[in-house]
C-alpha cells in the first residue's frame, strides 16, 4: 500500500474570493479574458514624501448591510475581506451549522499582518502617553491570528485553529496546513485561506527593497512578470477562502467537488530573509510532485509567483526548470491584481481551480519578450490558452525564505 492509499483524499467544495478583477470566483475569471489589469495610479500615494511608487490594483468592495457593528466589532478590514470570502464559500460547499459547529471543522487562514489602522491607536499612547484611542477592539483587529480567530468565532467552529502568518504563503501555507489535518484524519472539513488589506506602508516595504514597478504614468503597462523589460510588483488586496473536504464526506452529503488537492509542500530556504534561493525553491516543487506521487510530465500548467522583481521570476523560473526539466507552461495571474501578498496564494489558487474546470488558462499580461535571464519555461501571453490537464500546480514563495507548492487534480 502505498502512502497515498493510506490516507484519505481531500477535496475543493467552496471557494470564494474579493479581489481586483472581481468580488466572486465566476466574475474573476471572467475579467481574466478581457486580458486587461486592474493596475491604477492611485494620487493619495503621491503624498508620501519619498514614496516612488504610486500604483496599486484596489478591490472594490462594499460591506453588505448584514455586516453590522456588531458583526465586525472585532474586525479590520483583512478580517472583513475573509469574512466575506468565506461566507461564499461556506454558500457554495454547502455547509450547515451541525458541520461548521460539530467539532471536525476547524480554521487555516493568514495574513502579512493583521489591519493597520488600530497599529495608530497604539501608537498615539506612546506619543500622547494617554490611552484614549486604544479600545477593547484595537489589538483583536490587529492581531497576527486576527483573520482565522474572527472567521471561527463567527461561524462558531470548534475544530483546529491554524493561523498563517507568512507573508506572501500565508494563503496557500493555510490551504495546505488544512489538506494535511484532513489527509490524516485530525478534521473532516476546513475553511482555509489568506486575505490582505491594501495599506501604503506595504507599498513602501518593497519601495524600499527597490522591487516596485515606478510606471506611474502607465499603470496598465505593469507589472510584466517574466519580461525582459519588467521593473518590479505592484500591491493589490483581496481575500480567497477554500472549503476543504475530505473526500468520502463530502461525497455521502451530496456535495459537488470542484478539485482534489492531491498535493502539497513548504520548504524554507535557511539563507536570506528577502534574496530568492532557486535551489530551495526548487525542493518546494519537487516534494509537492513527490507527496501527489506523480512525474513532473503529469503536470499540464504551473501558476506561477510571478512578482516582476528581477531576483524574484529568475530564481522561481530557474527552480521550474530544475525540477521539471522541460518548458512547462506557465503564467501569472499577478500580471492582472499585482500582489495581493498574504491573500494571492488562495487568490490564485482559486483562478487555477477555475481553469482546471474550464481548460482555459490566462496569459500573463505585458509579457512581449522573456527575459533571457529567465529559464527556458513555456511562457504563456498574448491570448490565453486550452490545455487539456488534468493536474496544475500553483506556487508562492515569501519573505522569510518561506517556499510552498500545492498541485490540484480536475475534478
Amino acid at each position: 500500500m502505498s502512502g497515498r492509499d493510506s490516507r484519505r483524499r481531500v477535496v475543493v467544495t467552496g471557494m470564494g474570493i474579493v479581489s481586483p478583477l472581481g468580488n466572486d470566483v465566476e466574475t474573476a475569471f471572467a475579467r481574466l479574458k478581457t486580458f486587461e489589469n486592474c493596475v491604477e495610479t492611485l494620487p493619495e500615494l503621491a503624498e508620501y514624501e519619498g514614496l516612488n511608487s504610486h500604483l496599486a490594483a484596489r478591490c472594490r468592495f462594499e460591506r453588505p448591510a448584514h455586516y453590522t457593528r456588531k458583526v465586525i466589532r472585532t474586525m479590520g478590514e483583512c478580517s472583513i475581506l475573509a469574512l466575506n470570502a468565506t461566507e461564499q464559500a461556506i454558500a457554495q460547499a454547502g455547509l450547515d451549522e451541525a458541520i461548521l459547529q460539530g467539532g471536525r471543522c476547524g480554521v487555516a487562514y493568514g495574513s502579512c499582518s493583521g489591519s493597520i489602522p488600530p497599529l495608530l491607536d497604539f501608537y498615539s499612547m506612546i506619543v500622547t502617553k494617554r490611552v484614549q484611542s486604544v479600545t477593547s477592539g484595537t489589538y483583536l483587529k490587529l492581531m497576527p491570528q486576527t483573520t482565522a480567530v474572527n472567521l471561527s468565532v463567527h461561524f462558531k467552529t470548534h475544530g483546529r485553529l491554524v493561523p498563517t502568518g507568512t507573508a506572501c504563503t500565508s494563503g496557500s501555507l493555510a490551504l495546505g496546513n488544512a489538506a494535511e489535518l484532513i489527509r490524516w484524519g485530525v478534521q473532516d472539513v476546513m475553511i482555509a485561506g489568506g486575505a490582505e488589506e491594501f495599506s501604503p506602508t506595504q507599498v513602501a516595504i518593497f519601495d524600499t527593497l527597490y522591487a516596485t514597478s515606478l510606471r506611474n504614468d502607465a499603470s496598465r503597462t505593469t507589472p510584466a512578470p517574466y519580461d525582459t523589460d519588467r521593473d518590479g510588483l505592484v500591491i493589490g488586496d483581496g481575500a480567497g477562502t477554500f472549503i476543504l473536504e475530505e473526500y468520502e464526506h463530502a461525497k455521502a452529503r451530496g456535495a459537488k467537488i470542484l478539485a482534489e488537492l492531491v498535493g502539497f509542500a513548504e520548504t524554507t530556504d535557511g539563507t536570506h530573509v528577502t534574496n530568492p534561493n532557486a535551489d530551495t525553491m526548487a525542493y518546494a516543487l519537487r516534494d509537492a510532485l513527490a507527496d501527489a506521487e506523480l512525474d513532473g510530465a503529469a503536470i499540464g500548467y504551473v501558476n506561477g509567483h510571478g512578482t516582476a522583481t528581477r531576483a524574484g521570476d529568475v530564481a522561481e523560473s530557474t527552480a521550474t526548470r530544475t525540477v521539471f526539466g522541460r518548458a512547462v507552461p506557465i503564467s501569472s495571474i499577478k500580471s492582472y491584481i499585482g500582489h495581493t501578498l498574504g491573500a494571492c496564494g488562495a487568490i490564485e489558487a482559486a483562478l487555477t481551480v477555475k481553469s482546471l474546470q474550464t481548460g482555459w488558462y490566462p496569459p500573463t499580461l505585458n509579457l512581449k519578450n522573456p527575459d533571457p535571464a529567465c529559464a527556458e519555461l513555456d511562457y504563456i501571453y498574448g491570448d490565453g490558452r486550452n490545455i487539456d490537464a488534468e493536474y496544475a500546480m500553483t506556487n508562492n514563495f515569501a519573505f522569510g525564505g518561506v517556499n510552498t507548492s500545492l498541485i490540484f487534480a480536475r475534478a
